[in-house]
């Protein structure tokens, strides 16, 4: 690719899996209209949904999933090392996502119920900046492809971005979708981080909180409006489990 006559040179771009759907990395490759000019401005050295390519040295690895077993461990360091930027993908990569849920139980006992015998290699369920560090996270279940090009875009040129600091709930406002609180839906959009566009509310569903935490969340008041709901102690927690980004808050 030229710009003013002159060739630039093009990112190295890694994109890895560990414990998780790897729906992440289907959002890169479905969304059709630019996937052509995104995959024109980088170089794909791995990235297994849609290259046989195999290398190492990345400009910036993107990587999905959460660490649960010896061997992402040491996958996942190797990554590291290898990459000058590495980018946590999707909630599973920067929560743990609901995988995590599975660090609620005894994983011997678990394991010896469903492989009896022939237990599987297992360790609790971890985020990636929890075994190496990350320079940057992008939440989401799954991540929103224009926000990840928006990403890659500023790191490679310095295009500006900012991820929003609002919550969820501004962008039902934008949408002039029906408060789902109303409906009588348990909803974290008032404490969740935007920049989804809010389709789970949209489709009459609460929001789950994928995206983690907005920026100065009243999380006390946002208990009390959902007690006076009606909703049990046990549906609050479990829904702000669910995804592992309120760890630590809730």
């Amino acid at each position: 690719m030229k710009y003013l006559g002159i060739e630039s040179q093009r990112p190295k771009i890694g994109v890895f899996d560990f414990t998780g759907c790897e729906g992440c990395q289907l959002q890169l490759a479905n969304k059709e209209e630019t996937l052509a000019a995104f995959l024109s401005c980088i170089d794909v050295v791995c990235f297994r949904e849609i290259s046989s390519a195999s290398g190492e040295g990345f400009t910036i690895a993107l990587v999905e999933g959460a660490i649960s077993r010896e061997d992402e461990v040491e996958r996942i360091r190797w990554i590291r090392e290898q990459a000058e930027v590495l980018v946590a993908l999707g909630s599973c990569a920067c929560f743990g996502g609901v995988n995590r849920l599975k660090n609620d139980f005894d994983l011997d006992e678990a394991n010896r119920e469903v492989y009896g015998d022939q237990p599987k290699p297992t360790l609790p369920v971890r985020a990636i900046n929890e075994v190496v560090p990350v320079d940057l996270e992008i939440p989401g279940c799954p991540v929103s492809k224009a926000e990840v090009e928006r990403v890659v875009q500023h790191l490679i040129w310095e295009v500006p971005f900012r991820f929003p600091a609002y919550p969820v709930c501004l962008e039902c406002k934008q949408r002039y979708t029906v408060c789902v609180f109303e409906m009588g839906e348990l909803c974290l959009g008032p404490i969740t981080r935007a920049g989804c566009d809010a389709p789970c509310p949209a489709a009459g569903l609460g929001c789950w909180g994928c995206r983690g935490p907005a920026q100065e969340t009243n999380f006390e008041e946002f208990l009390s409006v959902a007690r006076e709901r009606g909703f049990s102690e046990d549906e609050i927690v479990d829904r702000l489990a669910f995804f592992g980004g309120f760890r630590g808050i809730a």
